[in-house]
């Protein structure tokens, strides 16, 4: 259950959480800075909101070559196809900024 963990700020809303799991769109697109070497389609990016591991949702392709608009610095785009999985008790976990790599370890079988 390899992948990564990425927060969606509150600023975004529940929507935007919502909208992962809900069926309401069928692709949704990240952004991690540079390119990801342990990472790959098939893997899952782990959503969290509010301090909480809300779900995850699965990695269809990876496209690196886009820059930050503001910076110029390079990074990847993962898109990911939804709906995602949808814990039905969240699992407290720190928010936090850009991308960190996650095992799933605490994700329940």
């Amino acid at each position: 259950m390899n992948g990564i963990t990425k927060t969606i700020p509150a600023s975004a809303g529940i929507e935007r959480l919502e909208s992962l799991y809900d069926g309401s769109i069928s692709e949704y697109e990240f952004h991690m800075a540079g390119k990801p070497s342990r990472l790959s389609a098939g893997d899952y990016v782990y959503t969290i909101f509010n301090d909480q591991l809300c779900g995850r949702v699965i990695i269809d392709r990876i496209e690196d070559g886009a820059v930050h608009p503001k910076s110029g610095k390079p990074r990847s785009l993962i898109y990911v196809c939804t709906p995602g999985e949808r814990l039905e008790n969240p699992i407290p976990r720190k928010g936090h900024r850009g991308t960190r790599y996650y095992d799933g370890v605490d994700w329940p079988s």
